[in-house]
């Protein structure tokens, strides 16, 4: 039986992991910083710190020892913060065996270098694209980790690999799609961050539903743009890694990017509210990255920087929203 680690004992990476062990195509290791909490995972089934009251598949084991983790690992799934992640992936990389497929559960873009996640993967470990995967779409933890049926994509440019990781991770409640187009599934999933933040200032602000509709339809657009010029498919943003995911990630009180932004559009100083956040937000700081990415590429992003400009430049939710209602009118057009 194949054995899959999963590198990251957080909300998501513990679902994950437990959607693996529900499939039964898989011997599943979770691997967490932690000790205490691989220890309750195998003693209790549970994820008392990050999914409590969710009892997890007995057959689900955890370790803090990433050795261990990744002995023999043909899968090896990563779900840490994605800042994190080249440091991580120097300390385990001694460990994880040249035929492993690596894949990303992570919706950043590295700051610095403006790569996405899966770049950082392919660069530090060496693999060719067939090895490296990510998997996206409207995928909040706590739903899956009760297992409420939800959907994903599987991307990899190498289609035998999509499927394959497809077949390991389909159960009774979470249907898996698989797609070549990694840049569209990736970029959905970063971006779809930043416009989750910019939706929840909004409701902090106490705007309602047309303000809301109005962000996430031009945070597609944003999107769109950005994806196409780095070579994704455009009808890919369409589907669940895009338009789903910003959809879920956007209008859910579960989304860590959602509520972020709620308490910084309520009042709370930026200080305060990262002051209040246990997990991360990831849309914070891959903001500045993505707007990286977009200048490069000559891509118009307005609300992605008006989001770093609350974030990083001092702007207050008000001037962020005078920002972006004073832009010069233009047509509406897809992706424009």
């Amino acid at each position: 039986m194949t054995k899959v680690a999963v590198m990251g004992g957080g909300s998501w990476g513990t679902a994950f992991a437990n959607v693996l062990a529900d499939a039964g195509q898989a011997r599943t290791v979770l691997c967490g910083r932690r000790a205490e909490i691989a220890a309750a995972v195998n003693e209790r089934h549970e994820n008392p710190d990050y999914l409590p009251g969710v009892k997890l598949n007995p057959e689900l084991s955890a370790t803090a020892d990433p050795a261990e983790a990744l002995d023999g690992a043909e899968v090896v799934v990563v779900a840490v913060p994605s800042q994190t992640l080249r440091a991580n992936l120097r300390t385990w990389a001694p460990h994880i065996g040249p035929g492993a497929v690596v894949v990303s559960l992570m919706k950043g873009v590295e700051l610095g270098t403006s790569l996405r996640m899966s770049e950082v993967i392919a660069e530090e470990l060496a693999l060719p694209e067939s090895q490296v995967a990510v998997v996206t779409g409207p995928n909040l933890a706590r739903e899956i980790a009760e297992r409420q049926p939800a959907t994903a994509v599987v991307a990899c440019p190498h289609e035998p690999t999509a499927v394959r990781l497809q077949h390991l991770c389909k159960s009774a409640y979470f249907r898996p799609y698989s797609s070549t187009d990694l840049v569209g599934a990736e970029l959905g999933g970063a971006v779809k961050n930043v416009i989750a933040l910019a939706v929840g200032v909004a409701v902090g602000m106490g705007f309602g539903d047309n303000a809301k509709a109005s962000l996430i339809t031009r945070g597609l657009a944003e999107t769109v743009r950005l994806a196409v010029a780095l070579g994704a498919d455009e009808h890919t943003l369409a589907g669940l890694a895009g338009m789903g995911d910003l959809v879920a990630t956007c209008s859910s009180p579960l989304s860590r990017n959602r509520t972020f932004g709620e308490r910084l559009g309520s009042g709370l100083t930026l200080e305060q509210v990262v002051a209040e956040t246990k997990q991360t937000a990831e849309g914070v700081k891959s903001s500045e990255s993505i707007l990286a990415l977009a200048r490069k590429h000559g891509i118009d992003m307005p609300i992605t920087e008006a989001v770093v400009g609350m974030m990083h430049h001092d702007l207050s939710p008000a001037e962020a929203l005078l920002a972006f209602m004073s832009r010069s009118a233009k047509p509406e057009r897809y992706g424009v």
